[in-house]
């Protein structure tokens, strides 16, 4: 069903381009933004014996090596299966290496575990990538690789890491701005620019690469066909690939034009004996190192590059342009001027269409900076785990362990499709719930690839034939929290409110029936005793818990998870609101929806009386949820914890209107019985009368006295309410950390706004108290929901002690101006966010370059953690996208 856009304002040339995409008959996302920041360092890339992924291929041997499923680049593009590639090189006379791609500190190697160590922006892009724009910083001094290793491994766990704006790299403006572009005449004709800014006090030398290779596919088995790049006539290369076909690039200004294979360097690596040959190297040893016998004298090969240096004087730039397409051109850059004018002004009408109502130019720049970030994450995911585990017929076999190692019982997966990725450096790898999340914010301005997404993940060939949809690569078998059918029915909304009538009802079937399998999986596997009561693992939460819950609990015995019990009841809640909308087009469906109404019911019921013996998840005395741990000896501990996992029972809410039950006499009838017959059930179900339309009814966790009882604790600021959002745990463990014992085992949790202060899922990632995006974002729907039920007179004082009396909706949009407010300058120009350096306050070339963290300190916002999460931070465009009209947050 192709869309209809009931909007007209969304009639620019852009989504003219998404309906020819959407209908077959143009395919715009041919080539797109797909290579990934990060190749090296991946499980997929690992053939060690051990699983040490980092050590098995680090950064110093990327350049030299062939990858096995995958390319990596600097503002790299390549095709939807990653065959022909395209993207930036540059050197600056002092480097040791050859920048073709990002440097970043391995898991070991950070005080906080991997990250980036690069300025780089992604500032703009279409969803059909007709244009795309980003920043790479490029100092003019060597590159301090020994250095930052150096000193973030000296750095201790309580300290803040050292990044590359501590070095002194770029004092005195000593670094090039590197503005990579591409514009598209056409699907496949793409037209490339680059544009180096001398920022600093004196010319300064830059040699610019752009480079063409074909990814090795025909190393690993015998008959593999060899694609080929070649000389065509000066300044243009011939790239002729089996299954892509024939391509042209023009190179503008007369650079010189390398040429090599993209091989693994066996002698640099393996010390083996040099028998001749061109390798993945040669652009580096003959450019850096002076060797140009490494260079393909022939002008052929697989991996090509147009190479150009210049003398940037102070305060200038140099440009330099190229065009990728299979036609044949003999004037290709007399158009490029009026194309890139043309893209540049399409993508300003698309984004203003959908800012629409939105007055503030800094909410603009910071919605249309998180979509551009988003888009730009998608990444060529390609993982065929059998293959990896059996390993490659060219190739020594892989050692006897893998087949019983990591993600052993995974062999049905293989992968070949784009995807959106969590941060293409730090987590190049999908995971499954960073990605429901991130459809939310695609869906306003993609909404069918936001739907391809969801689909994707319950295809075949990753969901698992037991129903469990796969994590992440680390560990496929980990458990996220099932938010799948949530993002799979806000999309379905956003879509339908876009495209008008009954919205996609086929997409939301597809995924349905996929979903009911993942959750029998859940049931099964999760609630191993039948008593609605959910364990989970880690679910996502990394080091929130007392225990690492990913692994056996040290004390013996199972824990009684708040947080895996409430996500349950609010799946159950999601697919009743699917069943229910597919029942109003097919009666079948009302018997479904009864099955997920009851089982809800079910979790509700149990989660206040476990097992029928009287002790539940709330806590009467602290007015919270808790888990609770049942010990091999039949004692149930109540873990006095007062972190998020006591709020997501906020996220089991839904509201049933008088109008849907007319519609659905079967549903209505069940739903009555279990009112009328099951009264300790119906104490579970809140009704309210509106006058003239019926009852509406609420299905949620919590009756109103209780949800306002965690509510007072959710919004005191001695607790969870920061400046800029809800904490994952309360402040008042700064001073009064949680300590457990019990059974010899000893274990303190104390509030840690920033940076974790453990090891636990590898350092990098902190629930102890920093900010997250996607859970907040779930309490503020929810407290939306509550309010379309209870309505302006239920009040709420907002923040506690604060006298202040609030509707929940105001509460939610408190909430939500909190966490805009991240990327918001204040009235010094300071955006909290980026607080740590004056440079983002006050200079012209930092200030309006925007990055979306992971997390956020609890405290005053820093960002933390991966430094390009403009996979599920870029739900802020969303909150951007929800507010009313005129409304701008107070800084």
């Amino acid at each position: 069903m192709r869309p209809t856009h009931a909007d007209p304002r969304r009639e620019t040339r852009e989504h003219r381009r998404l309906e020819e995409q959407a209908r077959g008959d143009r395919n715009w996302r041919h080539f797109g933004p797909y290579l990934s920041d990060r190749q090296w360092g991946t499980v997929r890339e690992d053939y060690s014996p051990m699983g040490t992924a980092w050590d098995y291929l680090p950064h110093d041997h990327a350049r030299s090596r062939a990858y096995r499923w995958g390319e990596d680049g600097i503002g790299g593009i390549c095709d939807q299966h990653g065959r022909l590639c395209f993207s930036l090189g540059l050197w600056n006379e002092r480097d040791p290496i050859l920048k073709e791609r990002y440097f970043g500190l391995t898991n070991e190697e950070g005080n906080h575990g991997e990250d980036v160590k690069e300025l780089y922006y992604y500032l703009d892009a279409t969803p059909t990538f007709s244009y795309l724009k980003m920043l790479y910083k490029y100092p003019q001094g060597e590159y301090p690789y020994a250095k930052l290793v150096e000193e973030n491994r000296r750095r201790p766990l309580g300290e803040k890491e050292y990044e590359l704006l501590d070095t002194g790299l770029f004092d005195h403006d000593r670094y090039f701005d590197v503005f990579l572009e591409y514009a598209k005449a056409g699907p496949d004709d793409l037209l490339v620019e680059v544009t180096a800014h001398n920022r600093g006090p004196e010319a300064a030398p830059l040699h610019l690469l752009l480079q063409l290779w074909f990814r090795n596919t025909w190393a690993w088995r015998p008959g593999g066909a060899k694609p080929e790049l070649d000389l065509l006539r000066d300044g243009v290369v011939r790239a002729q690939h089996p299954g892509l076909g024939e391509y042209l690039t023009y190179f503008d200004g007369a650079p010189q034009l390398l040429f090599t294979d993209n091989e693994t360097n066996p002698v640099r690596l393996f010390g083996m004996e040099d028998r001749g040959g061109h390798w993945k190297d040669a652009f580096h040893e003959a450019i850096v190192g002076g060797r140009t016998q490494a260079l393909r004298s022939e002008r052929r090969g697989t991996k090509a590059a147009a190479h150009l240096r210049a003398e940037v004087p102070a305060g200038g730039l140099v440009q330099f342009r190229a065009r990728l397409t299979p036609d044949l051109h003999y004037a290709p850059f007399e158009d490029h001027g009026a194309i890139f004018a043309s893209r540049r002004k399409e993508a300003d009408d698309f984004y203003a269409s959908l800012a629409e109502g939105v007055s503030d130019p800094e909410l603009r720049r910071v919605q249309r900076q998180s979509l551009a970030g988003l888009l730009w994450s998608q990444q060529l995911y390609h993982f065929d785990v059998a293959e990896w585990q059996d390993g490659d017929p060219l190739h020594p076999p892989p050692p006897p362990g893998r087949k019983k190692g990591r993600n052993a019982e995974w062999r049905h997966l293989n992968n070949d499709d784009v995807l959106s990725m969590p941060d293409k450096w730090e987590y190049p790898w999908f995971a499954a719930w960073d990605l429901a999340f991130h459809m939310l914010p695609m869906a306003l301005v993609d909404p069918e690839q936001a739907k391809h997404q969801l689909v994707l993940l319950t295809r075949e060939w990753y969901m698992h034939p037991n129903g469990q949809l796969p994590a992440y690569e680390w560990a496929y078998s980990d458990v996220n929290p099932p938010v799948h059918a949530w993002a799979t029915w806000r999309v379905f909304q956003i879509d339908r409110k876009q495209r008008g009538g009954d919205g996609d009802l086929a997409f939301l079937e597809r995924v349905f029936h996929k979903l009911l399998l993942n959750f029998t999986w859940w049931v099964n596997r999760k609630d191993t005793e039948g008593r609605n009561i959910f364990q989970g693992g880690f679910l996502g939460l990394d080091n929130i818990g007392v225990f690492d819950r990913s692994k056996p609990l040290p004390t013996g015995g199972s824990l009684s998870q708040s947080d895996g019990t409430s996500w349950m009841a609010m799946y159950s809640l999601n697919l009743l609101r699917i069943a229910l909308e597919l029942a109003l087009h097919n009666r079948v469906y009302e018997d479904i929806a009864t099955k997920f109404f009851e089982h809800f019911l079910h979790i509700a019921e149990a989660m206040t009386n476990i097992a029928s013996e009287g002790i539940g998840l709330w806590d009467e005395q602290d007015q919270f949820y808790y888990d609770v741990l049942d010990t091999p000896d039949h004692q149930r501990i109540t873990m006095r914890l007062r972190s998020m996992v006591g709020l997501i029972p906020l996220f089991a809410v839904e509201t049933i209107e008088p109008e849907m039950l007319e519609r659905l006499p079967g549903f209505r009838g069940r739903l009555e019985w279990f009112l009328n017959y099951r009264p300790d059930l119906a104490n579970l179900v809140s009704r309210w009368n509106d006058h003239g339309r019926g009852e509406r009814r609420l299905l949620s966790l919590l009756r109103g006295s209780r949800m306002k009882r965690l509510l007072r604790r959710m919004l005191a600021e001695t607790e969870f309410l920061s400046p800029y959002g809800i904490r994952a745990l309360s402040r008042q463990h700064l001073e009064q950390p949680y300590v457990f014992s019990a059974q010899g085992h000893r274990v303190e949790v104390k509030y840690l706004p920033g940076e974790s202060d453990s090891r636990v899922f590898g350092g990098n990632s902190n629930w102890r108290g920093p900010i997250w995006m996607p859970v907040n974002y779930l309490l503020i729907e929810s407290l939306q929901k509550f309010h379309h039920y209870y309505g302006e007179d239920f009040l709420v004082e907002c923040p506690t002690g604060s006298g202040q009396m609030c509707t929940l909706q105001q509460i939610a949009e408190e909430l939500s101006d909190r966490l805009i407010r991240l990327f918001l300058p204040d009235q010094n120009g300071v955006r909290p966010y980026a607080r740590d350096d004056g440079r983002f306050a006050t200079d012209p070339h930092f200030k309006d370059h925007l990055l979306f963290y992971e997390y956020f300190h609890g405290e005053h916002g820093r960002g933390v953690g991966a430094s390009h999460q403009t996979g599920w931070t870029a739900l802020v465009a969303k909150l951007i996208h929800g507010r009313r009209p005129g409304l701008t947050p107070h800084r």
